[in-house]
């Protein structure tokens, strides 16, 4: 309890220093050695009082001396004459404007309005016509509408001149004229003042410059609007003396809410600002914080630790603005504090506030924690690659990428995207321009509308192609996908076509390799208990002591020829296991495979001649050189040969051939088989597989399977082919090393 109580005091402390540091970086220059009258409010009150006491009371307007000086140019005198037309444009249009009243006057009988209105007609036109007959008429008429605007003008600045001296008089002041020497003054300079601002007196002179621009729209509204603003030169005229606010004047002043404003205002900022030195004082004395302070194991603490680092920064950044917004807004409202003092709302005041800075001591609080955390789950090499791993944007980075795998596919989602979001903007524009939702209605039917179609068609068949392939990993491989076009979603349909036949093809040949290895157990069985059986029987026979000698060498043969033929299927057992698991090697020569053959085939005629075979052998006279091992080699040859005599139907004949082929050679065997083939011809050269299904003859069923091994690693092929009952065996091998 004393460590968490530990723990919130220094936190406190810390946000406190951060809070008031803030408040300093913000407000510190507003009042830190400074006074309300060094404040930019009351600077440009100043100002604006200064140019207004130059313009209503060091130097007014001069009304009497504008008249005099009024001048009227030629070029006024004919935009005068002409601002209305021609002479015959004006008085054919003051002829028109007086037609009908004229002639509903007559039609009245109103012979009295009708003599008015021609003499008001014919005035004005004798007005037109001596505009363009004499300049000087027409400079007297501009003279006097000059001098009414400038009295005008004048009685303007009287009422403006009145309003500054009520809005502005809690200032006093005595200010002399440099070249007349003229001393104007105002208001008690000998009391206390609040503000003082000299002119002279080793500062900067008050400067005043008398000319005034008149513009009629401002002076006088009546004048016709044919008049452009002039000007009435005056004189810079300097001055010296003192301007003031007396201290028993600050109730009168406009300024008085700014004014104590700011007083209160600085005294808190000052308490804030002293507190958070004392905060930092107690950080470096009796606080002392560390890293293990802040390790305590929170709920919330593992819950911002699953957060993606990046997503953590942003929200720690956005976070802390928060907080710093809100220090603001608690500073500015400090700042104005005295103008709630005496309001209604003064409590709701303190309040938000309060408020406020509890925001900001949560917002604080949470960067402080979670940037103390963050740092510590990136603290290393190891941890630091971790988290860029789990970043959202390295997600995100790695799935941009991973979408632009297939660059059409890409291509067209970030099209998609850009059009979905141009629409979007056009939609706002179509609502705000009339032209702009001619212009989207046409974009949106020619372009989005198709482009949403074609989307949602390639979504509706990547969900088909989804569900068919759910129905797949389920084991049902019945039905194909349809492949519709040439998109990549078609592309995918047909390669999800080729796995689905594949897994087919392999469920096939697991079901064909479970039988045959079913099958291999049963014929192993088979084999070595046939004469494993007549051995043990042999053997008991052999126990009897009554048994003649004649039998005994009988019994001594059979067991002899058992033996042997035991023998014979375990080598043969061994030796087509060792190929298949490729752990025999084998030594290449260059053999005369012609030479090879010819011993091969010798050392069997007489077994050929027994079995009742015709044997028909082609050898070319030539060699035949190939890259072999001679032993196995001549093992692939002799297996094929005994085959052939034992399965071959007695009186037929039995064609053995080498020949070269190109690069390879080929040696070929064909005979008519004895027992009816109504097995997969390919199963042959599987172990333990006979022609002989009942399994009278006395072979191993390993001869193929051995002569298969042998020739695959010599790279070679073997083929077997069979039409009706004429077994073929195809054997190649390359004749180059």
């Amino acid at each position: 309890m004393r460590k968490k109580g530990k723990l919130f005091l220094t936190l406190f402390l810390i946000i406190w220093v951060i809070f008031s540091g803030l408040l300093f970086i913000n407000h510190g220059q507003s009042y830190i050695g400074k006074s309300y009258f060094n404040s930019d409010y009351f600077q440009s009150t100043i100002e604006s009082y200064k140019e207004q006491l130059g313009r209503y009371v060091l130097a007014p307007f001069d009304e009497e001396k504008a008249k005099k000086n009024i001048t009227v140019t030629q070029e006024e005198i004919d935009y005068y004459r002409n601002y209305y037309g021609t002479l015959t444009e004006q008085i054919e249009n003051i002829r028109g404007q007086y037609t009908d009243r004229i002639l509903q006057a007559e039609h009245t009988g109103d012979n009295e309005l009708k003599e008015l209105l021609v003499a008001e007609r014919d005035a004005k036109i004798e007005d037109i016509k001596g505009n363009f007959q004499n300049d000087e008429y027409v400079e007297k008429k501009i003279r006097n509408d000059k001098i009414r605007i400038i009295e005008s003008y004048a009685a303007q600045q009287e009422r403006d001149r009145n309003d500054f001296l009520n809005e502005y008089n809690y200032f006093a002041y005595s200010i002399t004229n440099i070249k007349t020497g003229e001393t104007v003054e105002l208001g008690d300079l000998n009391g206390s003042n609040i503000y003082t601002n000299k002119f002279g007196y080793n500062e900067p002179y008050l400067t005043v410059d008398s000319t005034a621009y008149i513009d009629p729209y401002e002076s006088n509204h009546t004048i016709d609007d044919m008049y452009n603003g002039f000007e009435v030169q005056g004189e810079i005229a300097q001055f010296e003396g003192i301007i003031s606010v007396p201290k028993s004047m600050l109730n009168s002043a406009n300024f008085k809410g700014e004014y104590q404003s700011f007083m209160v205002a600085k005294i808190i900022f000052y308490i804030i600002w002293a507190t958070g030195i004392l905060a930092i004082v107690g950080l470096l004395t009796f606080a002392k914080p560390s890293w293990k302070q802040f390790m305590i194991s929170y709920k919330i603490k593992t819950m911002f630790l699953k957060l993606p680092v990046d997503v953590r920064i942003v929200s720690l950044l956005i976070t802390a603005f928060i907080g710093i917004a809100f220090i603001d807004v608690v500073g500015n409202m400090i700042g104005n504090i005295y103008y709630n003092w005496a309001g209604n709302n003064f409590i709701s005041y303190i309040l938000e506030i309060i408020i406020y800075t509890v925001i900001v001591f949560i917002a604080l609080t949470a960067v402080t924690f979670g940037a103390i955390w963050t740092f510590e789950s990136m603290n290393g090499e190891i941890k630091w690659q971790k988290e860029l791993k789990g970043a959202f944007l390295y997600k995100l980075a790695n799935g941009i990428q991973d979408l632009f795998l297939n660059r059409s596919i890409g291509l067209q989602s970030v099209a998609i995207l850009t059009i979905a979001f141009l629409a979007g903007i056009g939609l706002v524009g179509a609502f705000v321009d009339g032209v702009l939702t001619v212009i989207y209605l046409f974009l949106f039917f020619f372009i989005a509308l198709p482009s949403f179609l074609i989307f949602l068609s390639r979504m509706g068949y990547l969900n088909r192609i989804m569900k068919q392939t759910k129905d797949m990993a389920e084991g049902r491989l019945t039905t194909e996908i349809k492949v519709k076009g040439k998109s990549p979603f078609a592309r995918h349909a047909a390669n999800l076509n080729a796995l689905r036949e594949g897994v087919k093809r392999s469920m096939s040949e697991q079901a064909k390799s479970e039988r045959l290895k079913t099958e291999l157990i049963t014929n192993v069985s088979h084999d070595l208990r046939t004469p494993l059986t007549s051995i043990i029987t042999y053997t008991d026979l052999l126990k009897n002591p009554n048994i003649t000698e004649e039998e005994r060498n009988q019994y001594i043969d059979v067991l002899d020829k058992k033996s042997a033929r035991l023998k014979t299927l375990i080598e043969d057992l061994f030796e087509v296991s060792k190929m298949a698991s490729g752990n025999i090697e084998i030594t290449k020569q260059r053999i005369d495979l012609t030479q090879l053959m010819k011993q091969a085939i010798g050392e069997h005629e007489e077994e050929f001649s027994n079995a009742k075979l015709d044997l028909r052998l082609t050898i070319p006279d030539e060699p035949i050189f190939a890259y072999v091992d001679g032993q196995k080699w001549w093992r692939v040859i002799d297996n094929l040969v005994v085959n052939t005599i034992k399965y071959s139907l007695e009186g037929t004949r039995v064609y053995v051939t080498l020949k070269k082929r190109g690069a390879e050679a080929e040696f070929t065997v064909k005979n008519v088989s004895k027992y009816e083939m109504s097995e997969n011809v390919e199963e042959l050269t599987e172990r333990f597989k006979r022609a002989d299904a009942s399994r009278h003859t006395d072979g191993s069923g390993l001869g193929l399977a051995i002569a298969q091994s042998i020739v695959d690693l010599h790279q070679g092929l073997l083929n077997i082919e069979l039409d009706g009952d004429l077994f073929k065996v195809i054997v190649t091998v390359p004749t180059e090393y």
